[in-house]
């Protein structure tokens, strides 16, 4: 899917540098296949000397030379890149952005052209290849097109492809969801310290509990209710567990943050919306 194909990044930050590192790892792309720009002379000579890919300051550069273009700067500078590169973008070339909040039909705006788009929404777990993304694609992204997206992307995780509309859900539940998790992972190691352990192997367990619970649920494919009675037993310990996370109402309040977030998402996004669409160039 990407043997032959020319990959370029805009933005060499941690994404960047994860997804690099994910097709290096994984075997999709070579070194010279993959060329990246980056703002900071010291970032792009990082990149280059770690993955021995190609580097430049020059977006433009990036463009003309790509296949596949990864959009992974920050929202606020994102009218600013896509003005700049614009005379090089055509529909031959598939553009990816990573750019949380930002719309497709914003990107095209920016362009002032139609373009092949895909838009991609990966949490912060792609860092050490573990992550999630939510794919969608624009009106001219083909299926193979999708394809190539999520061959990269599951390079550094997993990832699903979804209508553009849903992405605001995923960011409150995937794209915020690691925060919950080290919040969770903190409140048990903090019980653990309560109960006696010492905080780094409180730590420990409570890390590996949460990782060891998520394999068992992918690897089973069962339902997680039935995985939770499979670990309680009538009268013990996890039922009386369950019941005080039940009582202090847990469930509720993961629901609620997801809620909140996914709305939050929306308000964000359409405030980058208004900026992108409504800036003098």
């Amino acid at each position: 899917m990407l043997k032959n194909k020319q990959v370029g990044f805009l933005g060499s930050g941690n994404m960047g540098e994860a997804l690099i590192h994910g097709l290096l790892h994984s075997h999709l792309c070579r070194p010279e296949q993959i060329l990246c720009s980056d703002v900071r002379p010291e970032r792009l000579k990082a990149i280059r000397e770690k993955y021995g890919v190609k580097g430049t300051s020059h977006n433009p550069e990036v463009v003309k030379q790509s296949d596949i273009i990864v959009l992974a700067v920050k929202p606020q500078i994102m009218k600013q890149v896509v003005e700049e590169v614009a005379k090089y973008l055509d529909l031959s070339k598939l553009i990816i952005s990573i750019a949380a909040g930002v719309p497709l039909d914003a990107i095209e705006s920016c362009a002032r052209k139609e373009l092949k788009l895909i838009r991609v929404m990966p949490n912060i777990c792609v860092s050490v290849r573990e992550g999630v993304s939510a794919i969608a694609g624009g009106k001219h992204a083909s299926k193979e097109d999708l394809i190539a997206a999520k061959t990269i992307f599951d390079s550094v995780g997993k990832s699903i492809i979804i209508e553009e509309y849903l992405l605001d859900a995923v960011t409150g539940l995937s794209g915020s969801g690691p925060a919950y998790i080290f919040l969770i992972i903190d409140a048990l190691a903090d019980a653990g310290v309560k109960v006696g352990l010492s905080r780094s192997d409180a730590l420990i367990l409570a890390s590996q509990t949460v990782l060891g619970a998520a394999k068992m649920l992918i690897e089973t494919g069962e339902h997680p209710g039935k995985l939770k009675d499979m670990v309680t037993s009538p009268g013990g310990t996890a039922i009386a567990g369950l019941h005080t996370l039940e009582e202090g109402g847990l469930r509720t309040t993961l629901i609620n943050a997801v809620e909140v977030a996914t709305q939050r998402s929306k308000v964000l996004g359409e405030i980058i919306k208004n900026n992108l669409t409504n800036e003098k160039a």
